[in-house]
């Protein structure tokens, strides 16, 4: 999560930006990251200014500072037994992690390529979302973006990579890739996210297997996509509203507007909100989205943010204020997935104080994020230090899922993430549990009980295992928000 303030007590700033993996926001500043020059406190020793010590130091002083978690920090760390800043900042938080309260959630990161990103989805690479079948030793794309490589080569959601290779002689299986290297060489064969890249891959779908090149590229992208983001869907007389919000970036913020209006404009309130790989974003485009999901609430409670104790002045809230375009929902169905992170949880979470019963959670369970982070830049080296800061809760106060939203929606919905049917399309499985819930069929297994393998006992569709999205270790700033992207 994402959100920036004029004032932060202690830290002398152009703007403070709060930001969390996987949901982020923004004050009345503007959007996307903005630069901070904080105090540190203590003082580094003086070293030059792109040093690794220096570097070190700087970070150090944020997680003194800033970190939400005072007492989970490790102590008698040394800088020096670490060769880069990350691997420090590893150590630091290590007893936090132990505790699933940090899941990687404080980085160092590249301001430049953040920046980018957050203002309009910017990122190079192949332009695709991958998901490891291991099954079936292959990957699989999960979604493709328009105006990216892949999709211009043909590949979409559903069609399988089978082999990957830097030209047509060198091709290995994604099998014999495992077998070798584990998943991590998955990650290596694809090769870095550099523009001009390129790759030989074996692909299948329906059109047979062939061989074909594609090279990365620098592309943006779009967050509601033309194809499927939004839409009516019309079954036995009744219209439900489809929204896939890929990002919660800031370019994301007009196409949420026009969609609403034509949910409103159509009476539509009864909506499905898919954000199965949406990984979180900008806190002020969630805050939109409750905006626009708050006809009739305005000035009530849609979440809040807390500090730690020595900085609980900068706690903060965010009311509905609707807009021309906001629906009062009758029911939602949100669909969620492993990928579901942050600003996404933020959403459904600040809206079930509201609707209880009449919302939904369908697919697996999220991730489990209800921290966000800061962002101070150490601009003359180019970083920016994302240190959780701050936990997210909504009306009631609820902030404890860290186990994922499922456990707090009683009639939540295990459904299939059905790769082999186009999203937005009403056959595919989750949207057709979104749909059938909307209508008042009832649902025949509990995303808690498919996690337990009871699906397959108390279902007549057995829910399979979720696909596993493929993750570097070390992501960018794009697929951190976007996991499986590549």
């Amino acid at each position: 999560m994402r959100k920036s303030r004029q004032s932060i007590a202690a830290v002398t700033l152009a703007a403070l930006m709060l930001a969390s993996c996987g949901g982020g926001g923004e004050g009345s500043l503007g959007n996307g990251p903005i630069t901070v020059t904080p105090t540190p406190s203590p003082t580094p020793t003086p070293t030059p200014a792109c040093a690794l010590a220096s570097r070190q130091s700087f970070a150090k002083a944020v997680i003194d500072e800033w970190y939400l978690f005072p007492n989970d920090v490790a102590s008698g760390v040394s800088p020096g037994a670490h060769s880069n800043v990350q691997s420090y900042i590893d150590a630091l938080v290590a007893p936090a992690r132990a505790l699933n309260k940090d899941r990687f959630f404080t980085y160092i990161t590249s301001i430049a390529e953040e920046n980018a990103f957050y203002a309009s989805g910017s990122s190079a690479g192949f332009g695709v979302r991958l998901a490891y079948d291991a099954a079936n030793q292959r990957i699989v794309i999960a979604e493709a973006y328009e105006g990216a490589p892949a999709f211009a080569a043909g590949i979409d959601r559903g069609t399988a990579i089978i082999a990957i290779g830097t030209n047509s002689g060198n091709l290995r299986t994604v099998a014999a890739i495992v077998a070798a290297e584990g998943t991590a060489g998955l990650t290596a064969a694809l090769g870095p996210n550099d523009p001009g890249v390129s790759r030989v891959l074996r692909i299948a779908d329906a059109a047979g297997t062939r061989d074909v090149t594609v090279a990365k590229a620098d592309y943006s992208l779009d967050p509601v996509s033309d194809r499927y983001g939004a839409k009516i869907i019309s079954e036995s007389g009744r219209n439900y509203g489809y929204l896939n919000l890929r990002s919660f970036i800031s370019s994301a913020d007009d196409q949420l507007k026009t969609a609403f209006a034509d949910f409103r404009a159509q009476g539509v309130t009864d909506i499905i909100v898919d954000f199965r790989y949406n990984g979180g974003g900008l806190v002020s485009t969630a805050n939109l989205m409750g905006d626009l999901m708050g006809a009739g609430r305005a000035g009530q409670l849609f979440s809040q943010t807390s500090f730690r104790a020595s900085k609980s002045a900068e706690n903060d809230e965010h009311r509905f204020a609707p807009v021309a375009q906001s629906i009062a929902p009758t029911r939602i169905a949100f669909i969620g997935s492993g990928s579901t992170a942050s600003a996404s949880e933020l959403v459904i979470n600040s809206m079930l104080p509201y609707l209880g019963t009449s919302m939904t959670l369908v697919g697996s369970n999220t991730y489990g994020k209800p921290v966000g982070q800061i962002a101070l830049d150490k601009a003359e080296c180019d970083d920016r230090m994302r240190v959780v800061a701050f936990a997210t809760g909504n009306a009631t106060g609820q902030s404890d899922y860290y186990d994922g939203l499922a456990p707090k929606i009683a009639n939540s919905c295990a459904a299939n993430d059905d790769l082999g049917v186009p999203l937005g399309d009403p056959r595919e499985a989750s949207i057709r549990a979104a749909i059938n819930f909307l209508s008042g069929t009832a649902c025949t297994t509990r995303i808690a009980d498919a996690s337990v393998g009871a699906a397959a006992r108390r279902s007549s569709t057995p829910v399979m295992a979720e696909p596993e999205m493929l993750t570097p270790e070390r992501p960018s700033a794009a697929q951190r928000e976007l996991p499986g992207l590549f």
